[in-house]
Parts: C-alpha cells; structure tokens; sequence
C-alpha cells in the first residue's frame, strides 16, 4: 500500500485518493490500575481504558473526544509508551511495543512526539530555549554540535519563530503562552516522528492564538505527511483539524466516523449530547439553553452493566441497554456506534 496522500482539500482537510499503509494498530486495548488500600491489600481496578481497537494510517489526522475522566489521556500516555497495557496490543509499523526492549523503546518514544496541553508547566523554567531543544537531540544520540544548532535553527523556523537568534537564549517566563506551544511543537518535532500526540494543544491559549496553532499543526501534518492523534474535548475545532472523530465514554469508544459522517449523522446520544454543548458562535442563541444528559460520568471502578451510557440516557431500553454490552453497528460505510437503538 502506498503511503502517499494527495494534497487536494476537501473543507480545508487532505483528502487520499490512494489507500493509506496503516501506522499505529490498536486492538482489544486494556488499560486497568489496581487499587491499593494501606493493609487490606487489592481493592479494585480503575478501568481507564477498556477494550479500544482502531487503527491510524500514515499521514492521518483523528481526534479523540469525550468529557474528562473518560480515559482519553491514559489511552494518550498508553500510545507514548509511558502506561503498559493490561491486556490488547499496540502495533507501531507492525512491531508490537510491548515486546520492545529498552533500546527499542527509546526508538520508538522517537517516533511518537508529544504536544502537552500546558506551555507554562511543559517547559523547564531554569534552561533556554536552545537547550530546551537540545536535550532530545542529545538523548536521541546527535552528537554533533553543529548538526543540534542547525536541526534547532529549522524546527524554530518551521514553527514561525523568527529571527531564530530572537529566541535562542530565552528562558520560558520571556515568552507569550503561544510561543511557548510553538516551543513545545518544536520540541516534539525535533526528532522528525512519524506521529504526533496533541492533548489539548490550544485550550490553554487566548481564541486569537488557538487558530494559528491548529493551522500550524495542520501545516506540519501536511508538510512532513505526519499522523496525528488529537485529544480535545471541545468538538468546535474538531472539524478545522481531523478526519476521523472516535468519541470516549468511561474507558469505551463508542462512536468512530468521519468527521462530516459524525457531524451530519451522530449516531450515539452521548454524541448528540457533546454536539449540544460545543460553543455556538450565533449570537440570537446566547440565552438558550440546550438540553444535555442529568448526572456524571461513572465511576470507572465500577462502571454500569451494559450500556456505560444508559444511567443517563433519555433513550434507555429496559432490559436491553443496562444488562447487555452493545456491540459495534455499522450505521453507515467506515461508522460505528456501540448502541443499542442500532440492532
């Protein structure tokens, strides 16, 4: 299969004409933390993440949505390597990175770049910028000081902060909170992944600022044929940046579809609900409130029987949705929805 995409825009998003080679595979994924009470020893499992499968294709962009405490970010750490999974597999180019070693890892932790949600803390506040850039460099074996200034002067460049020289000797309290995310792309650029993971890369910066950091991205995406994994909770900037929307309820994905699919036709409630409570720009609907589902996310110790859903869902069938799991329903070509107003 040929990795190449087209860069042809349909909605402002790279559309491939040609079938794309897989990158990262996820299947069955499990990822539970035991409990411990001080003397009384095991006491439960958090189910973080429980029973993910996708896959993500080289040059793709996909988000994961969902409120917080739906697992999104131990999927995320989980996928940089920094959780093991209690049971299922992540496949990076066909390698299982569970049975990588120590040398393994650090390869592939060179694949996967990293866009943490806070510029502020994301930085250490003691080093430079020029030596905030380094270290990876460093770690992943440049030894060569010409070759870190000069791959530094490039990735500064490519993230649109110039003149580089402006740059290169300030610390972090020197710089706004959008140059500071540019810094944090640099870095996790720097090593040139194949992948990168955004959590919540704009939720931090003022609204001016959020626009040129996803155009920034996409660029990047666009130029490097990059994938990209963004976390977000906020559906508004989903449709400027992915392709793909897979939605998280309690450890579960329970809606995957192409974004405009998603958009035009969501399938599960707990989607309609996000889809209610997204930011609307109209002004004649400020004092409107719309209706979103009663209560709180579930416990994932110990989460609902059947639907994880059904304690909060107005479409609840008894008898069907709070004894028995859903299983996956095509509801249209590359749609799925764990719902039982599907079968």
């Amino acid at each position: 299969m040929s990795a190449e995409m087209t860069t042809t825009m349909e909605n402002d998003l790279p559309v491939a004409k040609t079938e794309r080679e897989v990158l990262l595979s996820i299947q069955d994924l499990h990822v539970w933390f035991e409990l411990r009470r001080w003397g009384f020893g095991h006491a439960g499992y958090v189910r973080a993440v429980d029973d993910v499968s996708f896959d993500l294709y080289q040059g793709e962009a996909i988000a994961v949505v969902g409120e917080s405490g739906c697992g999104k970010s131990s999927l995320m750490k989980t996928i940089l390597g920094l959780h093991r999974p209690t049971k299922g597999t992540i496949s990076f180019n066909g390698q299982d990175i569970n049975k990588l070693d120590t040398k393994g890892m650090r390869w592939y932790r060179a694949q996967v770049g990293y866009v943490q949600q806070d510029p502020f803390g994301a930085l250490p506040p003691f080093m430079t910028m020029q030596r905030i850039l380094e270290e990876p460099l460093i770690i992943g074996g440049v030894k060569d000081k010409t070759e870190r200034l000069q791959r530094i002067r490039k990735t500064m460049e490519e993230v649109k902060l110039a003149p580089v020289e402006d740059f290169l000797e300030k610390f972090p309290h020197m710089l706004s909170g959008g140059q500071l995310q540019r810094i944090v792309i640099a870095r996790a650029m720097i090593l040139e992944p194949k992948i990168i993971v955004a959590d919540e890369p704009v939720s931090m910066l003022d609204a001016s600022v959020r626009v040129e950091i996803l155009k920034l991205l996409r660029g990047l995406q666009e130029k490097h044929n990059l994938s990209v994994i963004y976390i977000t909770h906020d559906l508004s900037t989903v449709s400027y940046f992915s392709e793909r929307i897979f939605v998280m309820y309690a450890g579960r994905l329970v809606e995957k579809a192409k974004v405009q699919n998603l958009l035009r036709n969501a399938g599960h409630p707990y989607t309609h609900a996000l889809l209610a409570g997204t930011s609307d720009p109209d002004a004649n609907n400020a004092k409107t409130f719309k209706e979103v589902p009663p209560g709180e996310p579930p416990s994932l110790v110990n989460p609902p029987s059947g639907c994880r859903f059904h304690p909060r869902c107005s479409r609840m069938i008894k008898g069907e949705c709070d004894l028995n799991v859903p299983p996956e329903f095509e509801i249209e070509p590359e749609h799925q929805v764990l719902c039982w107003l599907h079968k």
